[in-house]
């Protein structure tokens, strides 16, 4: 049951001097309370000074505290020594980001833990009412102010729980060196090191020899393999080039209509691609550069090449530019040409960097 307690007008009060020797903080905090029309009507400890509840309760923060310094410690270490580069098939690097992920998370619940278990389980109890009032600063307020904070600070209890401090101090010290390192990670280690965001399976093999584009199947590709408007998904003719060690290789071959060719050909002139197609053939890679997904939904009429995860639309007679949805920089077309053998190959590797915004860029 509620019961409301209707407060009866008191009769004025002459102010406590708050110069007067013998005053405790809490004599001025209170005093500064009623200045400023806040009565103080219950305030009580939680746990008695030096008693085992309040020892126990202690370590209990200060034990969140350090498992935050762990955590955020344990962040460091893998950020800067854990193996990080992409390598084909399962390694460490795949334990990468989650592991940073876990820390991190860790650290962050043990500062909140520590702090709600602190101000819920051994901060006093208060209760106050305050009127709304308007009144310039005076010289004893600024005493009263300065006593209150002061006050506010012991009994918080650090000088009182030494554990307390240095376990807040060993916890956030870490945290904020994790706030540092994503700015001073690129001074650790360089994070194009062995272009490994650069390179996909249509990077030339040894002595310059240009990859072929092949079916699912494994088949190599001719130009007769695509009737004019049609298209045709292709992966890298080496070992494993159909599969996800090389998931970011998949290209889109397009066989343009001779108008839509030319176009498309004036397009990439304008900005240095002029020797990218073949003919009427142009390709580009099928991963999004929105969020990767693939790229593949092609209209003929249109020239449109749609995603079908977030409705991304790439029109190809401008470069795969990124003309409806949330992508914002066209997809990385892959340069062609046929080998003497009558096969489409590729000239060279992407020249842009292939998949999301977020994945590095050149």
């Amino acid at each position: 049951m509620t019961t409301h307690t209707e407060h009866q007008a008191q009769p004025a009060r002459e102010p406590l001097d708050v110069n007067t020797p013998g005053l405790s903080q809490f004599d001025i905090v209170r005093e500064g309370a009623r200045r400023d029309d806040i009565e103080i009507v219950h305030y009580e400890a939680q746990v008695a000074p030096g008693s085992k509840a309040e020892r126990r309760l202690t370590r209990t923060v200060a034990s969140f505290f350090l498992l935050t310094g762990l955590a955020a410690t344990a962040f460091l270490v893998i950020y800067i020594w854990w193996p990080w580069e992409y390598a084909p098939g399962s390694g460490g690097d795949k334990w990468y980001t989650p592991l940073l992920g876990v820390t991190l998370g860790v650290a962050l619940l043990g500062i909140g833990f520590g702090i709600l278990t602190w101000g819920k389980k051994l901060l006093p109890k208060e209760v106050s009412i305050q009127d709304r009032h308007e009144g310039a600063v005076s010289e004893d307020d600024r005493i009263i102010t300065g006593q209150t904070m002061l006050y506010m600070a012991d009994e918080l209890g650090v000088k009182r729980r030494p554990l307390l401090g240095i376990s807040l101090l060993a916890g956030l010290a870490p945290v904020g060196a994790v706030v540092a390192a994503p700015l001073v990670g690129g001074l650790i280690s360089q994070p194009h090191k062995n272009n490994q965001m650069f390179t996909t399976g249509f990077a030339p093999g040894e002595g310059g020899a240009k990859i072929r584009l092949v079916r699912e199947d494994g088949r190599p590709v001719r130009p007769a393999d695509v009737s004019a408007g049609g298209q045709i998904t292709v992966f890298p003719g080496i070992d494993h080039g159909v599969s996800n060690l090389h998931a970011d290789s998949p290209a889109l071959l397009i066989h343009l209509r001779e108008g839509d060719a030319q176009e498309s050909l004036r397009a990439n002139e304008r900005v240095g691609h002029g020797d990218y197609m073949w003919g009427n053939y142009a390709a580009y890679s099928k991963i999004c550069t929105h969020a990767g997904c693939p790229a593949s939904l092609y209209e003929q009429q249109t020239n449109r090449l749609l995603c079908p995860c977030h409705q991304s639309q790439f029109l190809i007679t401008d470069n795969a530019r990124p003309i409806f949805g949330p992508a914002s920089r066209r997809l990385p077309q892959l340069p062609i040409e046929v080998d003497s053998e009558g096969y489409f190959v590729a000239k060279s590797d992407y020249t842009e960097t292939v998949g999301p915004d977020f994945w590095e860029r050149p």
